[in-house]
């Protein structure tokens, strides 16, 4: 079976698909691996490092995409990209398919199986190949760091002959698989950290990172099957906004995580409320990109609010991109190597498996996974 690995093409991208360790595992299975030249540069590996474990370097994108029988790479392609693939190929990546429609359709019509890394789902089996949390992990990281270097004062409690420094305050709201990292970085640079999330099943995890669970009644929350939690009603985003506001307030530095799956996330810091916060403050919106739970941040920006920086940025991961790399091509790999047939070297495409119907989003030249199936049948 022909893997290809084109170069990502997305401005200022540096994450690969695949690093020569995981290249090197694919071709003990069996596979054989042909990759766009200088497609593992802007995370540091050179091509040499591919092809000294079997890989080939190959200059013609066309040709790579027209030949592959599986495609792996990190973000969705271009959709013209698409019709030049051969029908019955396998392509697997992020591909935002709960807004990606046209993307979608163009995956049927061209008969490729079109694979979503965000819908892997949540089990305990799959967390080996969830790419979602993975790159969630370092996010949380990236975001103290910005933070921290923004900051006009350190994160520790100091004591020194000049005077004791007490450490920051640091909230963050979200306590997901980014926030729950936000929290320990923070802790380990010996910040005083508080910080919410509407599941109350998480409070025990905060409190074993040694940060302080701030408790709002919102009333019925709880999460969905999966380990999202779940979109709160307008009063219940409210009531949240309001019992923040006083702890914000009194934070050196405010981290927000509230992404809902698949929707514009809520808006829990009004501008109002970033404006009460001290002069220097920090925020960091992770949801920037997407619609934002900060009022005033600004997608791939830092701005300033009435003296608090307010950070935007987006791709978090990306600061990171070694390790993002490294992580994500471990994520592929596993998914790739669940349902491998050593005897044929191949991957099969088995809908009986526990993994596969999640995040299989096409085939045969149909959208087969029903919940997005749902989403283009009333969206047409």
């Amino acid at each position: 079976m022909q893997l290809g690995v084109p170069k990502e093409l997305y401005p200022g991208e540096n994450r690969v698909p695949m690093t020569p360790e995981t290249a090197k595992k694919l071709v003990r299975l069996g596979a054989k691996i042909q990759f766009e030249t200088g497609m593992g540069l802007g995370s540091g590996y050179q091509d040499s490092e591919y092809t000294e474990v079997g890989a080939e370097a190959v200059t013609d994108r066309a040709a790579l995409l027209a030949s592959s029988d599986m495609l792996l790479r990190l973000r969705k392609p271009e959709l013209n990209e698409i019709s030049q693939m051969k029908r019955g190929c396998i392509h697997i990546s992020y591909l935002d398919p709960f807004n990606e429609h046209d993307l979608v359709r163009a995956f049927a019509e061209a008969g490729v199986t079109a694979i979503s890394m965000e819908m892997i789902p949540r089990s305990t089996r799959s967390q080996k190949m969830d790419a979602l949390s993975s790159q969630a992990n370092l996010a949380g990281y990236i975001m103290v760091m910005l933070a921290a270097t923004r900051l006009p004062r350190i994160f520790p409690m100091m004591m020194t002959p000049a005077g004791t420094l007490k450490p920051a305050k640091v909230f963050i709201i979200g306590a997901g698989v980014a926030g729950l990292q936000a929290i320990a970085t923070a802790k380990r640079l010996g910040a005083k950290v508080t910080a919410f999330d509407t599941r109350s099943v998480v409070a025990e995890q905060v409190q074993s990172l040694g940060a302080t669970f701030l408790e709002i009644d919102l009333g019925d929350t709880g999460q969905t099957k999966d380990g999202y939690a779940k979109e709160l009603t307008p009063e219940q985003v409210q009531k949240q906004r309001d019992a923040q506001a006083a702890v914000i307030a009194e934070s050196d530095v405010v981290i927000t995580t509230a992404q809902v799956f698949g929707r514009k996330p809520p808006v829990l810091v009004p501008r109002e409320v970033v404006e009460s916060m001290q002069s220097g403050a920090v925020v960091v919106d992770m949801a920037a990109e997407t619609g934002g739970n900060v009022e005033g941040s600004v997608p791939n920006e830092v701005v300033d609010i009435n003296g608090v920086t307010v950070i935007g940025l987006g791709n978090l991961p990306n600061y990171v991109c070694r390790d993002a790399s490294v992580m994500y091509a471990n994520n592929l790999f596993n998914l790739v190597e669940d349902t491998w047939d050593k005897d044929a070297s191949e991957f099969v495409l088995d809908l009986d498996n526990d993994i596969l119907p999640g995040c299989v989003i096409t085939h045969d030249g149909v959208v087969v996974n029903e919940t997005i199936k749902n989403i283009l049948e009333g969206a047409a």
